[in-house]
């Protein structure tokens, strides 16, 4: 069996500097790959159990997704467990279901299994268990969500240029009579979007009253489709609606083509978060897309900066507006 200084033989670099590389600490990158090739050629294992009790880590990381079926999460997961891997860490995932109970089920087993750090994009608004997280010393960063009364950076998208963008679009296209499917009450991002998409439709002089902004009883498609209905039946029905999260644009669609009205002819409609299909819809559907792979591999490197005792702040990356047929063709001049 293959030991550390055999590796650092074939790469032709010292002890240390191996250790360096599988420790995550490799400043040059050519370095870093003549390590890595020569620990997969001879097949190197590290003495995990070792290693732990020598340095009092596990280079075990967990992370904590609000709700794997959606597949922004599913997406942003495999990002993050992707470059944890490439940068030496093992990751435990856990699956809450948007249940607050969950969540804190599976954080007190991973805190059990003594990861170095925890990434949570939290279930609902949050719970004490996350405080406790923090009070604890456990490295946290939040995920794509927030949360009131935890200090811990958040890595997630800022949808201002984004969502300017589309109230210009749907302007542009005379839909005056704009809805918005939000998620549950009381979730920060959520509302978040909900404030910067009403002040960017005022500045075209669009309204966005009360009776057009629908709270989903959860993040499903049955919830966007009850939504939707309850929408259609307003005694002026909207003639644009934005979902603010993938699954209930699916519901909303339903409800639309349930009637007999057709996008975009009848109704305008427009998902936050694009995920893959949406441009295989008929129509295809304008979005808004998160940079989901950019924000698991900005977590990771937050949250091992936090590891390595280093500062690290949230991080804000934007999200753009992706246009295609579910709006209407733009005016021709």
């Amino acid at each position: 069996m293959a030991n550390i200084k055999d590796v650092a033989e074939r790469a032709g670099v010292s002890v240390a500097t191996v250790s360096r590389v599988l420790n995550g600490r490799s400043p040059v990158a050519e370095t870093r790959e003549r390590v890595l090739a020569a620990v997969e050629e001879l097949g190197y294992r590290p003495n995990v159990v070792a290693r732990a009790l020598r340095t009092a880590r596990t280079r075990t990381l967990g992370l904590v997704i609000s709700d794997l079926r959606n597949p922004f999460f599913t997406e942003l997961a495999d990002a993050v467990e992707q470059e944890a891997r490439r940068l030496g860490y093992s990751l435990i995932i856990g699956n809450a279901g948007e249940s607050p109970e969950q969540q804190d089920d599976y954080i007190r087993t991973l805190l059990d299994r003594r990861i170095d750090g925890l990434m949570v994009s939290s279930a609902g608004t949050g719970s004490a268990m996350l405080r406790e997280v923090v009070a604890a010393g456990t490295p946290l960063v939040l995920l794509d969500r927030s949360v009131p009364g935890v200090a811990a950076p958040c890595v997630r998208a800022e949808g201002r240029a984004a969502l300017t963008g589309l109230a210009a679009h749907l302007a542009a296209l005379g839909r005056r009579r704009p809805a918005v499917i939000v998620a549950p009450a009381g979730t920060p991002i959520g509302d978040e979007r909900l404030e910067l998409f009403r002040a960017a439709l005022l500045a075209h002089g669009i309204a966005l009253p009360p009776e057009r902004i629908g709270s989903s009883p959860d993040l499903s498609p049955s919830g966007g489709r009850q939504v939707t209905r309850d929408l259609l039946d307003l005694a002026e029905p909207p003639d644009a609606v934005l979902a603010t999260d993938n699954l209930m644009a699916l519901g909303a669609l339903d409800e639309v083509r349930a009637r007999g009205l057709r996008v975009p002819d009848d109704l305008a409609l427009v998902v936050f978060d694009d995920v893959p299909w949406f441009a295989h819809t008929d129509p295809p559907l304008t979005a808004i897309a998160q940079p989901t792979r950019e924000l698991g591999r900005a977590a990771v490197h937050t949250l091992l900066e936090r590891i390595e005792g280093r500062p690290a702040g949230s991080v804000l990356l934007p999200a753009r507006l992706v246009v295609r047929r579910s709006c209407g063709e733009p005016p021709t001049h």
